[in-house]
């Protein structure tokens, strides 16, 4: 009985339906496009969403706390647009350009978790500000270094270019990239006794405080990895495409919040998983590719993943608070009196 109620929790986790519905829509699109279910088209359309992925695992430990991050697509265009002129203007490595341009991400970070933690100002102020700076920060850098914004900064390296395409017994790189960034964001926040003080930060950062945590330093680190996440993308999508621009990331704002969201994070701050959220990425992205494999135009591909998160959160509303373990409990009773 012991062993049911424990697979019962997990059957009834969310991470398992987010799971499930993954394999329905490999299965799906896989019958509507059978080339959909190619292993090498598969794995290649991760790079799609790659940075959606990336940027998601860590800002989901500032939802955690109660806050939120929507400035992390600017610090992509900013650390992309960085690496190019670092490398182009200033002669510096390209692997050193690029280890300061997430440091500069990390910066960023730092600065508006400092604003929230410590000024106590309002995380959406704080970042939708830090949005409308970053990427104005980019735009002046081009416009100092004299490049045409839309053509942006090309001719890297083949090693640096070449660094995003490589496979590892057929499966992409960024891919790898993306696993391990999941394993170390598991252990961070499930595993340690920093992700346990991210919890009671948005569970109640008052009583969190009283029991000797510097809740205000947990609170701004959790800015400084999601910008380091942010820069890390930028990045990678400046190798992928070959080109360095200011209006990278543009778009991955509400993508990002989407996929944290459906994963699984309570807005309000004190619920969450790294797991939840890897597998909504990989659900929105899936969906988007396996949409766009059967014909549907771009356009188009945001109406059902606008269903599929409004479903998703009406059904976690409903089920707050409910205890699935015991309704599993009471359900074997009721089969085996």
């Amino acid at each position: 009985m012991k062993k049911q109620l424990e697979w019962g929790r997990y059957l009834f986790r969310w991470e398992f339906f987010l799971l499930v519905l993954l394999i329905l829509e490999i299965a799906f699109f896989g019958t509507m496009n059978p080339r959909f279910l190619r292993p090498q088209v598969l794995f290649g359309s991760i790079n799609d969403f790659l940075s959606i992925c990336i940027i998601a695992l860590f800002v989901t430990f500032v939802l955690i706390t109660g806050g939120i991050d929507i400035q992390g697509g600017s610090i992509v265009g900013l650390s992309s647009v960085m690496v190019g002129i670092l490398w182009q203007q200033a002669g510096m490595n390209i692997w050193l350009a690029c280890i300061c341009a997430v440091i500069a991400g990390m910066l960023c970070g730092l600065l508006s978790g400092f604003l929230v933690a410590y000024a106590r100002v309002q995380a959406m102020v704080v970042t939708l500000g830090g949005s409308f700076f970053y990427a104005g920060v980019a735009v002046t850098l081009t416009r100092i270094a004299k490049v045409e914004a839309y053509r942006g900064i090309s001719g890297f390296p083949a090693g640096f270019v070449n660094f995003s395409s490589m496979r590892v017994g057929g499966v992409p790189f960024q891919f790898i990239i993306f696993l391990i960034l999941v394993v170390i964001a598991f252990i961070l926040l499930h595993r340690t006794k920093y992700g346990r003080y991210v919890y009671l930060c948005g569970i109640n950062q008052n009583a969190a405080e009283y029991s000797g945590i510097n809740t205000r330093m947990v609170i701004m680190s959790t800015y400084v990895l999601a910008g380091m996440a942010a820069a890390l993308s930028g990045v990678i999508l400046t190798s992928y495409l070959g080109t360095a621009k200011a209006d990278f990331g543009r778009e991955l704002t509400l993508p990002i919040i989407t996929a944290v969201v459906l994963g699984g994070t309570s807005i309000t701050g004190g619920r969450g998983s790294v797991i939840g959220t890897a597998l909504a990425v990989l659900v929105i992205g899936v969906m988007r590719f396996g949409l766009s494999m059967i014909g549907i135009f771009s356009q188009y591909q945001d109406i059902p993943v606008g269903i599929l998160l409004v479903i998703a959160v009406g059904i976690r509303s409903v089920t707050q608070g409910v205890s699935f373990t015991s309704v599993f409990s009471k359900f074997r009773k009721k089969n085996t009196a």
